[in-house]
């Protein structure tokens, strides 16, 4: 299995700031093809209807344990809370919902692009589907929801290590207001 650098490059407790840094990185990005996943727990039910207008197909398993409950096995979500979203693959304009849905509880949603395009003007070189992806972890500080935080922060990816791609992330973040702090998480592909 590869991996990618994930580098934040944004953190904000202002979701729509994120939001609208999201859609910039994403006006930058070669998104044909491109779609979206979801990670997620959720805690209450007023969290799961909202969710659940936005995904009515979700995808989760009960955070006890699969054996406690899935969308696999039919159960109703609303009696297994908390509950795991792992949703994959959907259509670029779920992500908004999916996101205006969450209230408190944390989340990543990741777009899977195409790729990172060339910027000759920045010497930036093309970086292909394998590692072009951008997340935007909601109420947490990492990829995985386990640092639960009052902000939301902005990842880029690019090959790790990121070696040569550092001017890339530093060229993204000013795209949108941010800086590169050093700040890299590994995320499996």
């Amino acid at each position: 299995m590869s991996n990618s650098a994930a580098a934040a490059v944004l953190t904000t407790a202002d979701l729509p700031e994120a939001i609208r840094a999201v859609r910039t990185l994403l006006d930058i990005a070669d998104t044909d093809p491109a779609d979206v996943d979801f990670e997620a727990v959720i805690r209450s039910q007023e969290v799961l209807e909202r969710v659940r207008h936005a995904l009515p197909d979700l995808v989760w398993r009960a955070s006890a344990g699969e054996e406690q409950g899935s969308s696999k096995a039919g159960d109703d979500p609303a009696g297994c809370l908390p509950i795991q979203v792992f949703d994959w693959c959907r259509p670029l304009d779920r992500a908004e919902p999916f996101i205006a849905a969450l209230g408190p509880d944390p989340a990543a949603v990741r777009w899977d692009l195409y790729a990172w395009p060339a910027v000759p003007e920045a010497g930036l070189e093309a970086i292909s589907q394998k590692y072009a992806y951008l997340t935007l972890t909601v109420n947490s500080r990492d990829l995985y929801q386990e640092e639960r935080s009052q902000d939301h922060t902005i990842y880029v990816h690019v090959p790790n290590p990121p070696g040569d791609r550092i001017d890339r992330i530093h060229w993204l973040a000013d795209q949108v207001g941010g800086r590169f702090t050093g700040r890299v998480e590994v995320a499996p592909l």
